[in-house]
């Protein structure tokens, strides 16, 4: 047997040259951009173990985490969970699920019975725990993924102030976007789509109950889907409003969303809203084919461009027209100027944040009461409340406007007004809104840039958003309204948005996936701040006739 040392500078030169160069299937996928497809042929050939791929990514997270602020915390048990995984792998003989020893982060609202933290991004939740895994952890656990962690989010997903900045938590600090100088992150799933977009995990876990997937993924240049209320569990997901929140996959492209998705979905006894959902669930890594678009009728909203004043900044309506000539050349047939009457009704009402605000009152201290433990003492809004103006802790640099507007209320989601305000809304934004313009055009899906498709299917309708380009190197920068971070400047990413029918998952992930095809956008984006540790820096290569041992200043 023969020894042969190398230094570190050597090795990373063969490696660089013989296995970082592509994703092609036969060398190390390169983590920026790895599929679930080529990290599973990677595991199942045994060219890198879980417990490789597992450490390549918790060094990603700890080489950018200190600048970006992604990722709340790291599993302390996320290499020893990828050691027996890659333990079940050696022994099996039969076929792997598809997610089998594949890293994933989940946001803090989505609980987990482990040694992490479920807090919302509030410290007072800190030390409480859970006697069970929510319902769509269990099932990525079944499914065979390794939870590596939990992503940063905007505190309460958003719901403690209209003054606070995106993507900042007391417990996880202030995610920022990796796309271009101190990028607000958008949305509240903030942290999820960072670190999926830059590689921190294979994908990540997000909840939306209006905008928080699909808004920071188009800022973030990955795929969000929204699922339909009642696809997937919320069971131990911290509330804001159970006629709104949906937990969905982020990831980096449609098919690893899919991939995800049909790893959570499905019916779960302790949601009753998930009575709702296909009692066989559409094969939704199926739905990804090419030619998914021939034959669709597609709407655009009359007047869209107008339907989201902030949006000017926000994405290139030329993009967005661009695009839809490529759908019609891929066979789509497109309608434009669908009246949609109700949006500007649903706006003049402003009934959303009553409605959300009733559900969050009346539903946090359900989740509460599942707690095992409880440290703070935490049974209610009034006890965050509380907590969060007398903690030292928790940050005064954003007020508690929201907080306060729900307590001053004082409104259920049992009272009569509460049942009034959203009978109203609900006819709004469906009959008069986006199911009644799908329905009464015999529409598949309404295209429209991803950040107005979100406040188009406010009502539990699904959205998913693909990458669709990004803003010009002479964009000027931009102050979000809180002055905080830029959500405006050069290399800003965009998305183009689906939104469809209740339950129509697989339809709208079709043609996202043609459209993804048709245009490569993503590879196109490219990230400021990434990490350089990969995949190739942690595995070691052995055989019986060579062996490779990196040292620091040997020389052979």
């Amino acid at each position: 047997m023969r020894l042969f040392v190398f230094t570190t500078g050597a090795i990373s030169l063969l490696l660089q040259g013989s296995l970082g160069r592509a994703n092609d299937g036969h060398r190390l996928p390169l983590l920026l951009e790895a599929t679930l497809d080529e990290l599973r042929a990677g595991l199942d050939a045994g060219r890198f173990t879980s417990v490789e791929l597992t450490k390549a990514y918790i060094a990603r997270i700890q080489e950018v985490n200190k600048d970006l602020h992604a990722v709340t915390e790291i599993n302390p048990d996320a290499l020893v969970i990828a050691a027996e995984l890659d333990r079940a792998r050696k022994a099996a003989t039969a076929p792997l699920k598809p997610l089998h020893g594949i890293p994933i982060l989940v946001k803090n609202n989505i609980g987990t019975a482990d040694k992490m933290n479920n807090t919302a991004g509030s410290t007072a939740l800190l030390g409480a725990t859970l006697r069970e895994d929510s319902t769509v952890v269990r099932r990525l656990r079944e499914a065979g993924a390794v939870i590596l962690g939990k992503a940063n989010l905007s505190q309460w997903a958003g719901s403690r102030s209209l003054q606070a900045s995106n993507g900042w938590s007391a417990h996880g600090g202030q995610t920022i976007g990796a796309y271009f100088p101190q990028q607000d992150p958008d949305g509240s799933s903030s942290g999820s789509a960072v670190a999926a977009s830059l590689g921190l995990a294979w994908a990540s876990l997000g909840t939306e109950t209006l905008g928080s997937i699909c808004d920071p993924a188009h800022a973030n240049n990955i795929v969000g889907i929204k699922p339909t209320v009642g696809l997937t569990s919320r069971f131990l997901v911290i509330p804001i409003s159970e006629h709104q929140d949906s937990v969905g996959p982020m990831a980096r492209t449609v098919k690893d969303a899919a991939h995800l998705l049909q790893a959570i979905a499905g019916p779960d006894s302790r949601d009753n809203y998930t009575r709702a959902a296909p009692g066989t669930l559409p094969d939704y890594v199926a739905a990804c084919h090419k030619d998914a678009l021939k034959g669709k009728r597609l709407g655009v909203p009359r007047d869209y461009r107008s339907m989201y004043p902030y949006l000017s900044a926000d994405v290139s309506f030329d993009a967005f027209d661009a695009t839809v000539g490529l759908l019609r050349e891929a066979g789509a047939e497109v309608l434009e100027g669908v009246d949609m009457p109700g949006w500007e009704l649903m706006n003049k009402a402003g009934r959303t944040g009553i409605i959300t605000g009733a559900d969050f009152l009346t539903d946090l201290p359900k989740y509460l009461a599942e707690l095992e433990t409880n440290p703070n003492d935490i049974h209610d809004l009034s006890d965050v409340r509380t907590f969060t103006d007398q903690s030292s802790t928790e940050s005064d640099e954003f007020d508690f406007m929201t907080f306060n507007m729900v307590l001053k209320r004082n409104i259920n989601n049992t009272m009569p007004i509460w049942w009034e305000y959203y009978t109203e809304r609900y006819h709004q934004s469906n009959e008069l809104g986006l199911i009644g313009a799908l329905r009464n055009n015999s529409l598949d899906a309404m295209i429209v840039p991803s950040a107005i498709a979100t406040k188009i299917a406010v009502q539990g309708a699904p959205v998913i958003s693909v990458p669709m380009g990004c803003t010009g190197p002479d964009t000027a920068y931009h102050r979000n309204e809180v002055d905080t971070l830029n959500d405006m400047g050069p290399n800003h990413p965009f998305g183009f948005g689906f939104a469809g029918d209740y339950f129509s998952e697989d339809k709208l992930i079709g043609m996202a996936y043609a459209l993804e095809q048709l245009t490569q956008v993503r590879g196109t984006v490219r990230p400021h701040i990434q990490p350089r540790t990969d995949l190739q820096d942690m595995v070691a290569f052995e055989s019986e006739e060579l062996y490779f041992i990196v040292t620091s200043g040997y020389t052979a």
